[in-house]
């Protein structure tokens, strides 16, 4: 191994502590003030814990097959559609943004905000609705998509090694759906964020698919939120913003954070549900039978091998 010390590596922790001092909220956690890790390692010279994760997270391969995993449209004809990959950069992104308006940690932001979906399955919302109902009809648990994240950055990636994240974006990714909040604000911004992004990225996808008309989107929650993607992105996070900077928390005020779960509901009845999703409950079903029927899966190991796969792969797999 080359030697690491040096005049840069050797005050790159000290520089980062004091900066953070000087321009970090109070509220924020500090790089070098986590937790920890499952495995105590050696840390990099020239990068923060944060950092580190992000990196890992961006060179596994779970994150690679993101771009080949649906997000709303399985299979569309066009180049302009949103995979899972592009939602995940989306809700990094301006989670970023949140964070350093904020003054909260960015780097502790991006990593939960690129591992949170790294568990997701094949086949958007329908592939976890079908791999939830199997599982349940099987005497399972059932399954949810950031307990499987959680997952996959513990137990499955680096050939069952994991990732050994810091506990703080392990914390996030979980937590980043679900009844529990996360522990940290930075949590606390991927959460909101995440339905910020793909609110609004869906609509743009559901109009470009011809499922929506512009005229079809509630007149009221348009009204207080934007008649655009961009200008409704833009309203939720100064709201958000402006609001978590007043309570010390990350929350919407009630008008734009009722009008934003509004326009969920929305999408939920007029997109997410109305699809003909047939298909993708006969193409899990068919594979998980394959898998634990006849090749002799438990069910904890044709739902990992299952919910790694890509829409691609799925579709091509052969009985």
């Amino acid at each position: 191994m080359p030697e690491t010390a040096g005049r840069v590596a050797d005050a790159f922790a000290g520089l980062v502590r004091e900066h953070e001092e000087r321009w970090l909220s109070p509220l924020a956690v500090r790089s070098y003030e986590t937790r920890g890790r499952e495995h105590r390692e050696e840390e990099c010279r020239v990068r923060t814990p944060f950092q580190r994760d992000r990196d890992r997270i961006v060179h596994s391969k779970a994150f690679r097959r993101l771009r080949h995993k649906t997000q709303v449209f399985v299979d569309p004809e066009g180049d302009h559609f949103r995979t899972r990959l592009t939602h995940t950069l989306e809700t990094a992104g301006i989670a970023r943004g949140v964070a350093r308006a904020l003054r909260l940690n960015e780097d502790l932001v991006e990593a939960i905000g690129l591992g949170h979906d790294l568990g997701h399955p094949p086949f958007g919302h329908a592939g976890e609705h079908a791999l939830d109902e199997l599982l349940r009809s099987r005497g399972g648990a059932g399954f949810r998509h950031n307990e499987h994240s959680l997952r996959v950055v513990e137990r499955l990636e680096r050939d069952g090694r994991g990732l050994n994240l810091t506990w703080e974006v392990r914390d996030g990714i979980l937590k980043h759906t679900g009844d529990v909040e996360p522990e940290t604000l930075e949590g606390k911004i991927v959460r909101i964020v995440d339905r910020v992004a793909y609110i609004n990225h869906d609509i743009d996808d559901a109009i470009r698919a011809g499922v929506l008309r512009v005229d079809d989107l509630p007149p009221e929650e348009i009204a207080i939120l934007g008649d655009s993607g961009s200008r409704r992105i833009d309203t939720l996070v100064h709201d958000l913003v402006e609001t978590s900077a007043d309570t010390g928390d990350i929350l919407q005020s009630d008008e734009v954070g009722e009008a934003m779960l509004s326009l969920r509901s929305f999408m939920f009845a007029r997109v997410y549900h109305e699809q003909d999703h047939s298909h993708v409950r006969a193409t899990v079903q068919r594979i998980f039978d394959d898998l634990v029927e006849k090749k002799g899966y438990t069910l904890e190991d044709a739902t990992d091998y299952l919910a790694g796969m890509t829409d691609r792969f799925a579709l091509a797999y052969e009985v």
